[in-house]
């Protein structure tokens, strides 16, 4: 970081200790000292200063589940409190989606600058080309954009696997579409090292233990 006097609120989302909002909040309860000095809102800190999180035992516990949208729903039925969801399937796809409470890690996820694998199943509804791998797998241009290299595995004729490293909005449709191939069938069923698994649908199971741990360690957050 080079960024100072930097903000203590943006200085703790740095660190990965909280979000903004929730260094905000910190600070207002009178959790955070800057050399030894209780923070206000707008305080700012410089590199080597210290900083110190005295209300540990009150920071929110971050919790994180593996859910399987099913098809015809925008968004997930959430029924943890507090939780959202890390991005987003269209209305017609199904599959893995990360629900939590934790804001630290949407730009993690989300943000194009982090590469961060996603794996889905297609089914298209005419045999696959015989050139559909090899011009996938190179980038397709969609709107003036050519999409970043990809992996495919030819299941059969018609349904294939592809492992993403990007995210745009609908952007194996949009590939599949330009390759002249209209899709039945989309299913995501990993996220990194979360795997959908035997979830069933419309229902959720919590990310915990080694697997949590590799999910968080990937992303920078320990």
């Amino acid at each position: 970081m080079n960024e100072f006097p930097m903000r203590i609120n943006k200085y703790l989302a740095h660190q990965k200790i909280t979000t903004r909002f929730g260094a905000d909040e910190l600070i207002s309860r009178g959790d955070i000292f800057i050399n030894g000095k209780r923070a206000v809102l707008g305080s700012k800190v410089m590199e080597n200063d210290k900083v110190e999180v005295r209300g540990k035992n009150n920071i929110k516990s971050y919790k994180y589940f593996a859910y399987n949208k099913p098809q015809g729903i925008e968004t997930p039925d959430i029924s943890v409190k507090d939780m959202f969801p890390i991005g987003r399937l269209d209305k017609d796809s199904h599959g893995l989606i990360i629900l939590t409470n934790d804001g630290r890690i949407t730009d993690l996820l989300l943000n194009p600058k982090y590469i961060h694998e996603k794996e889905y199943v297609v089914k298209t509804k005419e045999k696959l080309r015989s050139n559909f791998k090899q011009k996938m797998e190179a980038g397709v241009d969609i709107e003036g954009y050519k999409t970043k290299p990809c992996k495919v595995q030819i299941i059969n004729e018609n349904m294939f696997r592809v492992i993403l490293t990007e995210g745009k909005k609908h952007q194996i449709r949009r590939m599949c579409s330009n390759l002249f191939q209209e899709i039945a069938d989309l299913k995501r069923t990993r996220i990194m090292n979360i795997e959908l698994g035997k979830i069933s649908n419309n229902s959720s199971r919590e990310i915990k233990g080694k697997e949590l741990e590799t999910f968080l360690k990937s992303m920078g957050i320990k």
